[in-house]
């Protein structure tokens, strides 16, 4: 579960600012509330704002972080991506921190980088403000001149083998420009479990999806899972597509490349022969397939769909969908599993390529469900989506571009509207900002260009 995002000098983020998933005093719907130990967090977030007002950026700043945790490599966006308003920026530091739960266990787990380096690297068992913080580890730097320092809980430093990691990661590993959570991931020592519990929030816990997102391995998801093929299939159904089934093709090598790709189709054949086991993957533009083998024999494994006009009779591959189809069934492993686990759904521009009818059905069939474990977030310009019985005040925020160029983030909660007031109607007539500024068209000249011609 995600509690707050504090982000400083990255994208159009200057000073510190932050997002959280706190609940603010509304009552309205408890069902929109996790309970998490001594925390409650909230389910549902929509981000509004003007194009260039940042929104956006939040999702790119936690999708760096994420990538910089698991993957071990420093982004380069850390350096070339701060904020540009600032001529001084360069030489600030760079700060990103994020306060979440990962099975029960409240983290806060922050970085500083100046100038690609790492010179504040810290990861608490959060208090959550009403307790003392639990400090596992604090690392400390200089962007002027290497001071690395390396400070472990004392869990760590009293146990004999496992006091001998710090000095060895400080001393022989860790370089400058890279993570220590990174390296705690694969520890097998018992007294690392905790550290592992919060690098799998970031892996496993965490998902990010842009508007070109596709999901992985969606097909052996069907093909393997019951419960998820009858859900995707209902979700399509439910949603008048004309999709009343989705099954999986498994075709011949020579089936799916025809007799224009032999070389193709034997480099597959080749790869699965010499391993059994492997899982190789092709994407166009349209779908991903996977090519796998069993009983020494290869095959291409392909999404289709049945649907009710003719009773099932035709297979209908993606390419014969409809994007907004498409992008549906993109979403649809995100809903499932918003629902069903405890996971952080972040969707940037969710309202790509579908109808903003489905895109509010989508939204109120999540908030009206009161057995989802998961939280769902994203950014959208969709205004019909303002409606108070699908969100909470507080589930509501906006990203507005100040004078300087600076992203500010804000809830609806702040402006203590009623119930039953329009928000929609007042978020189009500015009331809440975030807007995009339509000036005069009289002063964009059109005539002057038209007369030029």
């Amino acid at each position: 579960m995600l509690i707050r995002v504090i982000i400083k000098n990255l994208f159009s983020f200057k000073d510190y600012t932050e997002f959280n998933m706190l609940p603010g005093r509304s009552t309205r719907m408890p069902h929109h509330l996790y309970e998490a130990g001594s925390v409650s967090v909230l389910k549902l977030n929509a981000l509004y704002g003007a194009n260039g007002a940042g929104k956006s950026n939040l999702i790119k700043s936690l999708d760096l972080l994420r990538s910089f945790v698991t993957e071990g490599q420093l982004p380069i966006e850390f350096i070339t991506e701060v904020f540009k308003f600032d001529a001084e920026s360069r030489k600030k530091d760079v700060y990103l921190g994020v306060e979440f739960i990962k099975d029960g266990t409240p983290f806060y787990y922050g970085i500083t980088i100046n100038q690609g380096i790492v010179v504040e690297e810290e990861l608490q068992i959060s208090g959550l403000g009403k307790k003392d913080d639990v400090t596992l580890f604090l690392r400390k730097d200089s962007a002027d001149k290497k001071q690395l320092s390396l400070s472990f809980h004392e869990d760590v430093m009293k146990d004999k083998i496992a006091a001998n990691y710090p000095e060895f990661l400080q001393s022989e590993v860790l370089e400058r420009d890279e993570l220590v959570l990174h390296y705690l991931q694969k520890r097998q020592h018992p007294v690392f479990n905790i550290y592992k519990k919060a690098f799998d929030w970031f892996k496993n816990d965490l998902v990010i999806i842009f508007p070109h997102y596709s999901p992985e391995l969606l097909v052996l998801s069907i093909e393997q899972d019951a419960h998820f093929a009858n859900f995707s299939a209902d979700i399509m159904n439910s949603f008048k597509t004309g999709i009343q089934k989705i099954e999986v093709s498994n075709m011949s090598l020579e089936e799916y490349f025809g007799v224009d790709n032999r070389e193709e189709s034997a480099r597959i054949r080749a790869e699965l022969k010499a391993h059994p086991d492997k899982v190789i993957t092709f994407r166009n533009q349209f779908e991903q397939v996977v090519f796998t083998s069993k009983d020494d024999k290869e095959f291409a494994k392909r999404l289709y769909f049945l649907h009710g006009e003719d009773n099932g009779a035709n297979r209908f591959y993606a390419a014969e969908e409809s994007d907004g189809t498409r992008r549906l069934l993109a979403y649809i492993p995100a809903l499932y599993g918003a629902i069903y686990s405890p996971k952080v759904y972040l969707i940037d521009e969710i309202e790509r390529s579908l109808h903003p009818l489905l895109i509010k059905e989508l939204a109120r069939k999540f908030s009206q469900d009161t057995t989802t474990k998961g939280q769902l977030i994203f950014t959208t310009h969709e205004s019909n989506l303002l409606d108070q019985d699908i969100f909470r005040p507080d589930e509501i925020w906006f990203a507005e571009k100040k004078a300087d160029g600076a992203t500010e983030l804000y809830a609806l909660s702040e402006f203590k509207e009623h119930h039953t007031i329009d928000i929609r109607k007042g978020y189009l007539n500015g009331r809440y900002g975030a807007i995009p500024f339509m000036g005069n068209l009289r002063d964009l000249k059109w005539d002057t260009y038209a007369e030029a011609r």
